[in-house]
């Protein structure tokens, strides 16, 4: 938290207690792509005072800020995750078109087309996101069943 609210502070906005309470929401979730909406219901509970704009409007700072990453998954709804810079690859997503659940896998198969990219055309690719769409295991088998 102490890294967040430096960054926020560097480019002067203030750290307001509502701005902690909607990032401590991603730091305590176990859900790694929340929506505007998903956030709203975690922090109401304890701050009924926050509203869903005022979620809007921080989620939206923190990705100019780059502590978010925001993410689309073709569902017409946004979804953030923490943008942590420490990890040196990216993770791919794994989309369920049956109940939308995201799952995330890492493995890092692209290195050598990235590599090659770098090589032919001297473009340097610092992030990059890959989805696979289609059906989680239960999913799977409900249709299965069918």
């Amino acid at each position: 938290m102490n890294t967040l609210k430096k960054k926020i502070r560097e480019h002067k906005y203030k750290f307001t207690n509502q701005r902690q309470i909607i990032l401590q929401a991603f730091l305590d979730s176990r859900e790694n792509h929340m929506s505007a909406e998903d956030v709203y219901e975690i922090v109401r509970v304890d701050n009924p005072d926050i509203g869903l704009a005022t979620v809007y409007r921080s989620l939206e700072l923190f990705t100019q800020l780059e502590l978010l990453k925001k993410l689309d998954f073709g569902d017409g709804r946004s979804r953030y995750e923490l943008n942590d810079r420490n990890i040196n690859h990216s993770h791919h997503h794994l989309i369920c078109l049956g109940c939308g659940k995201v799952t995330e896998f890492s493995y890092d198969f692209l290195n050598d087309i990235r590599d090659k990219i770098k090589k032919e055309s001297g473009f340097d690719i610092v992030d990059y996101q890959l989805k696979f769409y289609g059906y989680c295991k239960d999913c799977a088998k409900k249709n299965h069943d069918l």
